[in-house]
């Protein structure tokens, strides 16, 4: 186990909210970092080397199934005695880096690194994990391919979860890695969101033997006979580690992951929130096939971020996020820009693109067939790594070129802009959907105020709101658009009771708004939709 300090590395985008400049969990606060390397977690048969004759081989016993390990991330100096964990899940496909065609896809990228830096400087900690990798892109029908990738995808949540357990049980024997069980995130890019969300949503036999899920003799493609069931229990090749212990976890954060049928979704499910480039020509931004160029389509009806959070967000599950979503921060304003800007194009698949929905950001770059503008990778380690396992120079440099083609003004600067945004627009979430601002419940934001109306709302004409005030307070309140311009301004000065002021919209385009009331120093946000 190897320790090192890691300095400063970037300076967070500073902005103003009611969590303040300095906030803990919000922005960097901490100015180095702790990363404690390779630290065994489980073990289990991977299925790696099948091509090779070897259909079950122990991770950890030869280079292409490597052990399950994680590096943990912490702040230096760091007073608390229990702090969040974040599971960090890197991209990759499923397959080794450099054998997946890609300069990325492994849990020393340069992004992942840097995610993980960046969360332990706001001061969480982070385990980086390494999971179970393989599967067969050139089987020979789509129905082989789609097995073969969905039980890649089912291993790799069986160790998760069992990396879940593992935390929990050192929590309960003495809790060296000084973590807070209640408040674990998943946060997963690329097929590391595909783990994420299948985690957080895969608790029943049937949700895996649906008829898209069964081969051509309605044989279901994941036996649990074989392989375990979805927590890592049972099955003849399936090795069961950290039994005894939950594998509860309490939030998903997503970067351009997907589900394999929205199904799985329930009412209940923990938060889930996440970015996605509607570009993605891999994981579609809302519901279709996951094809690649060389091989064609690998399996269907797959749902990406848009869907995923609709459905989410109507069954109830990001509630939580209300308050957030309603709020006039940065990151928050960005994206319901961006929210409003991808509604009516159509993403990879062909899907046109709806109304805008709360809790996914998505990015759009200007480059048609960009999906993880947060990557950055360096040519001459890309064929470094491709010497290292073996394979020619020339595969590094095919890597590279193909992945430039999708991301051709990739860059260190690009990297850490869209890493800065991505974690800006996760954060303010993760606090609140895991209670780290200490706010019980919802309502006690607005604990000032009760009976707030916005009225009509959408409205083509005035608006009308109105609240009662529980107790005496100062009152401002202001009308500002998405980009954070104030259009009106209001002081009532001290109110004793009630308040009811008309708007006048008729000079303001269509659009959403957000009436902001400051309320004895405390803001509370709600939207309004100018038609």
């Amino acid at each position: 186990m190897k320790k090192t300090i890691l300095p400063f590395i970037l300076a967070l985008l500073s902005y103003s909210s009611v969590f303040g400049q300095n906030q803990r969990f919000i922005n960097e606060v901490f100015s180095s970092i702790t990363v404690d390397t390779g630290i065994v977690y489980s073990v289990n048969n991977s299925v790696i080397a099948e091509s090779a004759g070897l259909p079950y081989v122990q991770t950890g016993t030869i280079p292409q199934a490597p052990a399950l390990v994680f590096d943990f991330y912490q702040p230096v100096n760091d007073t608390l005695i229990e702090r969040p964990l974040i599971i960090m899940l890197h991209t990759g496909t499923f397959l080794p880096i450099i054998y997946n065609g890609n300069p990325t896809g492994s849990r020393f990228d340069f992004a992942t690194s840097q995610i993980c830096q960046s969360y332990a400087k706001r001061g969480y900690t982070v385990a980086n994990l390494e999971y179970r990798l393989g599967w067969n892109p050139a089987a020979p029908t789509q129905a082989d391919r789609a097995a073969s990738l969905m039980k890649a995808v089912y291993r790799a949540i069986q160790d998760t979860k069992s990396a879940v357990r593992y935390f929990r049980k050192d929590y309960e024997n003495g809790n060296q890695w000084g973590i807070d069980t209640s408040k674990i995130i998943l946060c997963g890019q690329g097929s590391g969101g595909w783990i994420a969300l299948g985690y957080a949503t895969v608790d029943k036999l049937a949700e895996i033997q649906l008829p898209k899920f069964l081969d051509a003799n309605a044989l279901p493609l994941v036996d649990t006979t074989i392989i375990g069931d979805w927590d890592g229990i049972g099955g003849q090749f399936n090795i069961e580690t950290n039994l005894g212990y939950s594998n509860d976890i309490h939030m998903v954060c997503s970067m351009g992951g997907g589900m394999g049928d929205l199904s799985w979704l329930e009412a209940g499910d923990v938060p889930m929130i996440a970015v996605h480039c509607p570009t993605d020509p891999v994981a579609t931004y809302t519901t279709g096939d996951v094809a690649i160029a060389s091989i064609g389509i690998v399996t269907t009806d797959i749902s990406g971020s848009y869907d995923v959070m609709k459905k989410a967000n109507l069954l109830g599950n990001n509630t939580v996020f209300d308050v957030v979503n309603a709020s006039n921060d940065p990151y928050t304003l960005a994206a319901n820009a961006a929210s409003q800007n991808v509604a009516g194009l159509s993403d990879i698949g062909g899907t046109v693109i709806g109304a805008p929905v709360d809790n996914v950001f998505p990015f759009l770059t200007g480059n048609p067939f960009e999906g993880s503008p947060w990557d950055f990778w360096d040519s001459t380690t890309t064929v470094n790594i491709a010497l290292s396992l073996g394979l020619p120079a020339a595969q590094g440099t095919q890597a590279h070129v193909s992945n430039l083609q999708q991301n051709p003004n990739m860059s260190m600067s690009k990297s850490m802009a869209y890493i800065d945004s991505t974690l800006g627009y996760f954060c303010r979430r993760i606090v609140r959907g895991t209670n780290l601002d200490g706010i019980s419940t919802i309502n006690e934001i607005d604990n000032a105020i009760s009976s707030i109306q916005i009225y009509p709302n959408p409205t083509s004409s005035d608006a009308i709101i109105s609240f009662n005030l529980n107790t005496e307070s100062s009152v401002i309140l202001k009308l500002v658009d998405l980009s954070g311009k104030t259009l009106i301004t209001k002081n009532f000065g001290f109110v004793t009771s009630s308040i009811t002021e008309n708007i006048n919209t008729s000079n303001f385009s269509s659009g959403v708004y957000l009436v902001e009331l400051n309320v004895g120093g405390n803001r509370i946000t709600k939207r309004l939709i100018i038609e």
